[in-house]
C-alpha cells in the first residue's frame, strides 16, 4: 500500500448514517502522500496534453490547482450557481431530491480545445457528468478526467464513458 493510499480515512456513518466516507484531508496534511498522487496524476496529464485544468468544486481545486500549477498551465474553476461574477455557462444536474446548477465563467474556456477536469472522487458520477456537458457547450472539446479515487460500486463511470473514454483514478474501492 502506498502513502497515499493508507493517508485516506474511512469515516462511517458520514455525512449522514450508512456511508463509509473518504476522507482525503490526511492525505493533503501529509506531504509525501500529497506528492505520490500528485506525481501520479500529473503523469496522466502530461500523457494527454492538457491546454487548462478544471476543476470541480470544491474538492477538486486542492489537486486541480496543484496540476495546474506543475504544468504551467491555467486553473478554471466550475462553481456552484450564483458563486463566479461575469457571463456564465451552466448547466443542471438532477440530485436524489432536486435539481442542482454548476456554472463556468464564460470567456475562461473560450479557444481550448484540449481540457483535463479534475475532482476528488467518482461517485455516482451526475456532477462529473453535468461538467462534461458543460465543458462541451457551444464547442466540441478532447476532455480527460482524472479523480483520486472511484467509488465502483456507484457506477459512476457508466454516467460519464459516453461522454469520454479518458477516465483516470489514482485509487477504486
Amino acid at each position: 500500500m502506498t502513502e497515499f493510499e493508507s493517508a485516506i480515512i474511512d469515516v462511517v456513518d458520514f455525512p449522514k448514517e450508512g456511508i463509509l466516507f473518504k476522507d482525503i484531508m490526511p492525505v493533503l496534511a501529509n506531504p509525501k502522500a500529497r506528492n505520490q498522487a500528485l506525481e501520479a496524476l500529473k503523469k496522466h496529464a502530461q500523457e494527454f496534453k492538457p491546454e487548462a485544468i478544471v476543476g470541480i468544486e470544491s474538492r477538486g481545486f486542492f489537486f486541480g490547482m496543484l496540476l495546474a500549477h506543475e504544468l504551467d498551465i491555467p486553473f478554471i474553476p466550475i462553481r456552484k450557481k450564483g458563486k463566479l461574477p461575469g457571463k456564465t455557462l451552466s448547466q443542471s444536474y438532477s440530485l436524489e431530491y432536486g435539481e442542482d446548477h454548476i456554472e463556468i465563467q464564460e470567456h475562461s474556456i473560450h479557444g481550448l480545445d484540449r481540457i483535463l477536469l479534475h475532482d476528488d472522487v467518482l461517485a455516482t458520477g451526475g456532477t462529473c457528468a453535468a461538467a462534461l456537458k458543460l465543458l462541451q457547450q457551444g464547442k466540441q472539446r478532447e476532455i480527460a478526467v482524472s479523480f483520486l479515487m472511484e467509488l465502483d460500486f456507484l457506477a459512476g463511470k457508466d454516467k460519464i464513458k459516453d461522454l469520454t473514454n479518458n477516465i483516470f483514478s489514482l485509487k477504486n474501492y
